[in-house]
């Protein structure tokens, strides 16, 4: 086994960035061959007094049967509301073989945002 970060994780993108003003669910990803995922949230302008948070979603189907994920399989905690020009994460280490992320909005016009998951404990390393 090698040890740099490189060979040992994949990077899926979760959020396309760009300007929201509305919620969004994120890609599926799909964690076969990976034991956990952690999700990093980038902002950029929130306009308007734009109301945004994030949560994690888990299914074992890659495009419907999405619920929020247990409390006890999130590592974090998303902000109440997402600054301007900030980062975030929220690591998964659940049993379901989809996650993604959904942004919700609470009010306000937008933000930019985007966001990656880092797919980490691979079933075979190095990873392609």
């Amino acid at each position: 086994m090698r040890r740099d970060l490189y060979s040992n994780f994949a990077a899926v993108q979760a959020v396309a960035s760009g300007s929201k003003s509305d919620a969004v669910d994120g890609a599926s990803v799909d964690l076969q061959g990976f034991y956990s995922a952690l999700f990093v949230v980038n902002t950029g302008t929130v306009t308007g007094a734009g109301d945004f948070t994030f949560k994690l979603q888990e299914s074992d189907e890659e495009a419907t049967g999405f619920a929020d994920a247990a409390a006890d399989d999130v590592i974090g905690e998303a902000p109440a509301t997402m600054a301007a020009t900030s980062a975030y994460k929220l690591g998964y280490r659940g049993s379901k073989r989809y996650v993604r992320l959904a942004i919700t909005k609470a009010g306000g016009t937008s933000i930019q945002v985007g966001a990656v998951a880092i797919l980490g404990h691979a079933n075979h390393a190095p990873v392609a």
